[in-house]
């Protein structure tokens, strides 16, 4: 029994925690004819949390150009 018990548990303890990762938002702006690139990076953070942020600033940035989380 002890044997089947402490995977069960390690399995269910691994499969409770959420998964936390480094992600970048790119953002494409174009001003006055000319393109430019900016990267933000949001580190240790859920990947909801991740998008949220990035969407935020693709709604600051929409009239210049868009923003997408790689």
């Amino acid at each position: 029994m002890k044997k089947v018990l402490l995977p069960m548990l390690a399995f269910a303890a691994l499969t409770m925690t959420s998964c936390k990762k480094d992600y970048t938002c790119e953002c494409k702006l174009t001003m006055f004819g000319e393109t430019s690139t900016s990267t933000t990076l949001y580190k240790n953070v859920k990947k909801k949390d991740a998008e949220s942020a990035c969407n935020s600033l693709n709604t600051q940035a929409s009239a210049f150009g868009s923003c997408a989380l790689k």
